[in-house]
């Protein structure tokens, strides 16, 4: 008999969705099978160039060398602070210019019709617009025009897509859940009043989705700021320590499914 099919969910979280990349290397040395990815925003941007057949170790380095010259094009506020077109360029590099058709798993990412107010999956054509359009955080970037659609991020809508995980026919999910900071924040400037609305409006949506998951990995970032690139190392080690604590968990719920050899 085939084994179960396993999906990983990576959730959207600004630049504490650099722990992805720790849950992927945890995940690779432990030799939990992965078959297909969905994601959001940061977790959107991970599973694609996982897809295209990046390492965990060299997108780690990848993010490591970063500057900020490298994706930001701070514009005229029109229809956001960020023009976005430095981050698809970079995005067409590092993919080489694939479709969704030419990785090597199948990967589906979550972007928001703003103009229509739905949820829109992209799971074909060409990568690079589709994680820029997943990764537009209203306000911040400004949103991206893809296939007659005015597109941002996708988790206004939906920040963990567990259920279109289990869509694609995974019948284990695991998540990523890089979380929110909802609290007692120092606001001092926009973006500090952008990513804190966006954090409150995320906790509300994702308390009820959560549970869904076979396994939740959730790596402790409460004190990483959202915006907070430079912070790259600590994001990543929390998602290597969480990971490591789900693995019996992850285990267990393989073995359960018949998924020998673990």
């Amino acid at each position: 008999m085939a084994r179960p099919q396993v999906g990983l969910c990576l959730s959207a979280g600004g630049a504490k969705g650099l722990a992805h990349i720790g849950v992927l290397l945890v995940l690779e040395e432990e030799g939990i099978p992965i078959d297909l990815i969905t994601g959001t925003s940061m977790g959107a941007v991970i599973g694609v160039l996982y897809g295209c057949g990046l390492r965990p170790r060299l997108i780690q380095r990848l993010v490591g060398s970063l500057r900020r010259k490298h994706w930001l094009d701070v514009t005229f506020p029109r229809m956001g602070l960020i023009a976005g077109e430095r981050f698809l360029e970079l995005m067409k590099m590092l993919s080489r210019g694939r479709d969704f058709a030419d990785l090597r798993l199948p990967v589906a990412v979550v972007a928001t019709d703003l103009e229509r107010g739905e949820e829109v999956v992209l799971k074909s054509g060409p990568v690079a617009e589709a994680v820029r359009a997943s990764s537009s955080i209203p306000g911040v970037f400004a949103p991206i025009r893809l296939d007659g659609r005015l597109l941002v991020d996708g988790a206004v809508l939906n920040r963990l897509p567990i259920k279109l995980a289990k869509e694609m026919g995974a019948e284990i999910v695991i998540a990523s859940d890089v979380g929110w900071e909802v609290g007692e924040r120092k606001i001092t400037n926009i973006f500090d009043v952008i990513m804190q609305s966006f954090d409150i409006a995320q906790k509300e949506l994702t308390q009820y989705i959560i549970p869904t998951a076979d396994v939740l990995i959730a790596p402790e970032l409460s004190h990483i700021p959202m915006l907070a690139m430079e912070q790259s190392a600590q994001c990543i080690h929390a998602g290597i320590e969480a990971t490591r604590k789900a693995i019996p968990a992850i285990k267990e719920r393989l073995v359960e499914c018949g998924v020998a050899g673990l």
